[in-house]
């Protein structure tokens, strides 16, 4: 078993880090190559935060369920008989088997190896072959529940018993999204990518807080959007990435007779970002996925007006998917080489004090959420 990181060690990675940006360094490389990071990390930022897991259409009817992994432990979330919203760990209370799988619609959670059945709220209803066992009550025994909350048209759940509801810790963030995207509830899923990524999550997630490498590595996203009302402003536990569409003809694609005119894009600690881009009605979630210390798996959801993406969606879809990240995941894996040399130890933050775009503020807001679990973590 991998060694837990010390007090020591706290000290060493969280050295140059500044609560001012203006004088803050990075924090430090063994951040995201070593191994030890990335244990304590899964159990004390992804086991402890509020996770996306789906569009709410998903489970909207009685009787609807998804399924997901979260930090390594399998969940389920289901719309009971009464429409009440429920997760529980996936684990049958018998012999720990998966319970359901994929998604779908279920009257009941029967468990595939024993046929031990729970109604939708969990409790166990039937128990084959036990009416013979001492000291055994079917009424007894419920499955693991699991924190679960819808937050502006989708759904999160949260590990930690104790945490306090997104709607609170996210402060302005269900406002934001409010105005900015009135009709989340009504978009529909449309389209899913999936990527492969050698580098830490937390490259990913440096990358898309800033735009001050967008106008040397996206050319085309920098017509898309106008570079001079780009702005970005962080909260407690998110960040807002603001900016106007183009006036001008762009080459990323297509916004004719579009009715969102607007580049509007959050982070939501510590892995979601959420997106509006100009067209018509859309939103775009990508979940950023650890898979090791120099593994990442990004997902995109696309949600769009229709299920089919018109010809303007699917212009964009493809410059996302074939431009956009191409370059990102170009830059990220450059990065996490690069820190796996003795060449580099920690960058500087590029800081703009009027918050524009091409500051790194929004990365150094990130480092200190990092360095606030590490703390919390090993105990200094």
């Amino acid at each position: 078993m991998t060694a837990r990181p010390s007090p020591v060690d706290f000290a060493r990675v969280s050295k140059g880090f500044d609560s001012d940006p203006a004088k803050s360094y990075t924090l430090k490389a063994e951040a995201y190559t070593d191994l030890r990071w990335m244990d304590l990390e899964r159990d004390e930022i992804f086991k402890r935060t509020w996770q996306w897991v789906c569009h709410s259409e998903k489970l909207r009817e009685p009787g609807s369920y998804v399924t997901i992994d979260i930090a390594g432990q399998p969940i389920c979330i289901v719309r009971d008989d009464k429409a009440v919203l429920r997760a529980f760990y996936n684990v049958c209370k018998h012999r720990a088997h998966e319970l359901l799988r994929g998604e779908g619609q279920t009257r009941r959670i029967m468990c595939p190896y024993h046929a031990w059945t729970y109604d939708l709220t969990g409790q166990l209803r039937r128990a084959p072959e036990t009416d013979n066992l001492a000291d055994f009550n079917v009424s007894s025994i419920c499955l693991d529940q699991v924190r679960v909350e819808e937050f502006c048209g989708f759904v999160y759940v949260n590990l930690d018993p104790d945490a306090v509801p997104l709607a609170e810790a996210s402060g302005d963030l269900g406002r934001e999204l409010a105005r900015w995207a009135p009709d989340v509830d009504q978009l529909t899923s449309s389209h899913h990518l999936t990527y492969d990524i050698r580098s830490n999550w937390k490259n990913v997630i440096d990358n898309f807080l800033e735009c001050y490498h967008c106008p040397v590595a996206h050319k085309d996203f920098c017509t898309l959007v106008d570079m001079d009302t780009y702005k970005v402003t962080t909260y407690g536990i998110y960040s807002s990435h603001m900016a106007e569409a183009g006036k001008a003809a762009n080459s990323a694609y297509s916004v004719e007779n579009a009715t969102v005119k607007d580049h509007a894009v959050w982070w939501l600690w510590p892995n979601t970002c959420l997106m509006r881009y100009p067209g018509r009605g859309n939103f775009i979630v990508m979940k950023i996925i650890p898979a090791g210390a120099d593994r990442t798996f990004e997902i995109y959801d696309f949600f769009f007006e229709t299920a089919d993406p018109n010809e303007a969606e699917r212009g964009a879809i493809k410059y996302i998917d074939e431009v956009l990240q191409v370059e990102d995941i170009a830059l990220v894996e450059s990065v996490q080489r690069g820190m796996s040399t003795p060449a580099f130890s920690q960058g500087r933050i590029v800081y703009d004090p009027h918050g524009s775009g091409k500051s790194e503020h929004a990365v150094h807001h990130f480092h200190g959420l990092v360095l606030d679990a590490y703390a919390r973590a090993v105990g200094t």
